[in-house]
């Protein structure tokens, strides 16, 4: 049975979505089976992987208002093992939309339930905010990894975000874990990125990964290009990081499980 990873924190621009597409490539280019879902309304997951709005008529939109299949929406992506369900800006108008339904925050759960034994890992891509899209997920998901930029403002909204998560718990999903903390947009130049660290350390402990993604240009480049960081430029400083947090997420699954196996990541049939 799959994973379910959803990819959160409130505070936008701290590197979701860079984290969603580079994280899930780096998985599938260890040979793992991966989906993604997007639940953002940007639809940037989809157009970061090369699959442009127009290019499908179905999203995940449709899953959660409409009810149809997961499976449906599905696209293919350069990684054979790799497919994502594509956002769209209809998810705006999800909240008003379901408001009355009684399983309002429970369709995601239901969508993917169909799909857990086809692949290794499903992540989520969660919007900047924790409206009913980002409770969807929450719901859904076995476990939540948290991207928190190194800035002087990181641990703002991260109390709100750990309160959402002991109501999810507390009301639907009791066995919601925390995956990792991963600090994103890293300058090792100054002291303010090492001081937010610490501060960081102290409050998460050994929930903070010890993968640190960098600023890094390639990193910011790839999208417009419609790749990952591993398909774009595996050699970058922005490829190694995503790479290492693959492996970090690879062996604390196994070691869950028992299991401590190594696997070799890096570009499909290298």
């Amino acid at each position: 049975m799959g994973k379910v990873i959803a990819i959160a924190n409130q505070k936008g621009g701290v590197g979701k979505t860079t984290t969603a597409i580079n994280l899930a490539a780096c998985l599938a280019g260890a040979d793992m089976r991966i989906l993604l879902v997007d639940m953002d309304p940007q639809s940037n997951a989809g157009s970061g992987l090369g699959i442009r709005k127009g290019m499908y008529s179905r999203s995940t939109y449709h899953v959660l208002v409409h009810r149809e299949s997961l499976a449906s929406v599905l696209q293919p992506t350069e990684l054979e093992t790799m497919f994502v369900a594509p956002a769209s800006r209809e998810l705006v108008g999800a909240t008003v939309e379901l408001a009355q339904e009684e399983d309002r925050d429970q369709r995601l759960k239901a969508a993917i339930a169909p799909l857990h034994d086809s692949y290794d890992y499903i992540l989520v891509d969660c919007p900047p905010s924790l409206d009913i899209l980002t409770v969807n997920a929450l719901i859904a998901a076995d476990s939540i990894l948290i991207p928190i930029q190194c800035e002087y403002f990181a641990l703002e909204g991260v109390s709100e975000l750990m309160e959402t998560i002991r109501q999810i718990r507390r009301l639907r999903n009791p066995d919601l874990e925390i995956e990792g903390v991963l600090l994103t947009m890293f300058d090792d130049r100054t002291n303010l990125c090492h001081q937010v660290m610490e501060d960081l350390k102290s409050f998460f402990g050994h929930k903070l990964f010890s993968t640190i993604v960098p600023r890094n240009i390639r990193l910011g480049e790839a999208p417009s290009y419609g790749r990952p960081i591993l398909l774009y430029d595996i050699k970058s400083k922005g490829a190694e990081s995503y790479i290492r947090l693959a492996k970090e997420i690879i062996h604390g699954t196994e070691k869950g499980a028992g299991k401590g196996l190594e696997r070799p990541i890096g570009r499909p049939g290298s």
